[in-house]
């Protein structure tokens, strides 16, 4: 059993409004899901064991983890039942000769919440009551969630009472002994019980009562020999004090004692919440944060080692320089078919870089998630047919051209003509020989200029449909590696990382509690 550090509060500031229950089921639903998404790629030891804690996680919320048990015991009269009656401020537990019906535990229930709890801890219908159905219940709000437990006397000779009390200690969260003046020294208590509770002191009380059978000024003494005997016990600093159920002296200090147990996080709460981190840290181990989390940074270089497996380099080239140069017959660049060596490479270079740091079983459903290669080649035929590609040249740059020739030609002929002028063989006044220079200068030009308009559309439209050859074949590539590749991988790194989260957020911010020392095998 564990217990509370009295100085710990039980519910995170942020959390106020939400109870341990609630948390808790949620962190059972995350840790059930992180067991199926997982399935068989974690490692059945630890599902097994994670299952079956999740099993006990089941019955622990059915009974209630937000209640707050306080059990009282002690011997016989040393006044518990009463004890019980005052802090209840009902008439409900047996004293005096009614005293051997105490063989059963009593309860009184701060909440109407606890049925199944006082069922499994078995306490009798007759012998339990909601203090909420009081009706000063209003002000008992401040102790909302308490359950308070009148125990049978740890020193009767009857076996069954010791068997009710050790299957009621375990989720106790506060223990209060409940001793009298003259039998407060008893060797069957401190031999037989308080020594074997060393180390549990914050989570108990010794409570001496009847003490207005005491003269005041003896008080003080008999409170410090109680404690020194405590301490001769090895129970160094529990809370001694003193109250009287009979005149109420000491009981509203008690009351408030347990209004702080009850702001603290049970002892139900604090081993659920241990069991549930410490099997959430075991499937996240089984889920490394190393792993890779996302795939879109590794796709870009997969479309250009896969636009280099079907040559997508070699077709823009071939489209550049047919549309610029022109080529023999109507023969237009195609892809080539890829490779199955490279396709496999790059297959499986995509599969060890997404599992890297997986774990075996992980790495294999990455395998199997991703299509072969026959698969993947398959994917790329079909999306290459689909990239448009288009080898016709411009028209401007063929008129440009045939324009171009033509005023070549006027220039070859307006160079003769000027020639002839010039050696006489045509007997021409001027300005003629001069307007058949300029003449032949203009074609000239004219034919420079049309070439060079000509050869800038082809090389511009060469380039235009390049690109868009280009463009369109990784875009039907990117397509295909998202689809094939991608999409299969990131949904694994998915399920891997959603694991992870929902197994770590079972893990919780309270401070490790320390478990109740095991009970002496027989009474003292």
């Amino acid at each position: 059993m564990t217990q509370t550090d009295p100085a710990v509060d039980r519910t995170p500031s942020d959390q106020s409004t939400t109870s341990d229950g609630e948390r808790y089921a949620q962190h059972v639903a995350n840790l059930r899901r992180a067991l199926d998404v997982g399935g068989d790629r974690l490692d059945p030891r630890v599902v097994a064991r994670a299952r079956s804690v999740l099993a006990g996680a089941d019955e622990r919320l059915a009974l209630g983890v937000d209640h707050t048990i306080v059990a009282l015991a002690g011997g016989t009269g040393s006044g518990k039942s009463s004890t019980f009656n005052a802090i209840s401020r009902l008439t409900f537990a047996d004293v005096g000769v009614r005293r051997p019906t105490t063989a059963r535990v009593t309860a009184c229930a701060w909440s109407d919440g606890a049925t199944a709890l006082l069922d499994w801890l078995e306490v009798d219908p007759e012998r339990r009551i909601s203090r909420d159905s009081a009706l000063d219940g209003a002000e008992e709000a401040s102790l909302a969630g308490l359950i308070l437990l009148d125990l049978p006397d740890h020193d009767s000779i009857e076996p069954k009472h010791r068997e009710i009390v050790d299957r009621i200690l375990p989720l106790v969260d506060l223990l209060i002994w409940v001793v009298d003046p003259q039998k407060y020294a008893d060797e069957a208590l401190h031999a037989g019980y308080l020594q074997s509770f060393a180390g549990a002191e914050a989570s108990m009380i010794v409570v001496l009562n009847q003490i207005d059978t005491v003269a005041e000024p003896g008080r003080p003494a008999l409170v410090a020999d109680v404690a020194r005997l405590l301490a001769e016990d090895g129970l160094v600093g529990v809370d001694v004090r003193t109250i009287s159920a009979k005149t109420g002296e000491g009981v509203d200090e008690l009351r408030e004692t347990l209004r702080e147990a009850v702001a603290r996080r049970s002892v139900a709460a604090s081993r659920l919440a241990d069991e549930l981190d410490r099997e959430g840290r075991r499937i996240a181990e089984e889920v490394p944060a190393t792993v890779l989390e996302s795939v879109e940074p590794l796709v870009d270089g997969e479309v250009d080692r896969v636009a280099v497996a079907v040559g997508v380099a070699a077709v823009v080239d071939d489209v550049r320089s047919t549309v610029r140069f022109g080529s023999d017959g109507d023969r237009v660049p195609s892809f080539r078919r890829p490779q199955e060596s490279a396709i496999r490479v790059i297959r499986s270079r995509w599969v060890t870089r997404v599992s890297e740091g997986m774990r075996p079983a992980w790495a294999e459903s990455v395998d199997h998630a991703v299509p072969d290669q026959d698969a993947i080649s398959a994917a790329l035929i079909d999306a290459l047919d689909g990239v448009p590609i288009s080898t016709e040249r411009s028209v401007g740059a063929r008129r440009a051209r045939l324009l171009g020739w033509v005023f070549a030609g006027v220039a070859l002929l307006g160079a003769l003509v000027t020639g002839a002028f010039a050696f006489g063989l045509v007997d021409v006044a001027d300005p003629w020989p001069l307007v058949a220079v300029g003449a032949t200068l203009l074609a000239a030009v004219a034919s420079v200029s049309c070439l060079m308009i000509g050869a800038r559309k082809r090389a511009t439209l060469a380039e235009q449909r390049a690109e868009q050859v280009r463009e369109a074949a990784f875009a039907a590539l990117r397509e295909v590696v998202e689809t094939t590749l991608a999409a299969p991988a990131q949904r694994i790194l998915t399920e891997h990382r959603h694991v992870r989260e929902s197994a770590l957020s079972a893990r919780e911010s309270f401070p490790t509690v320390q478990p109740w020392p095991p009970l002496p095998p027989t009474l003292g």
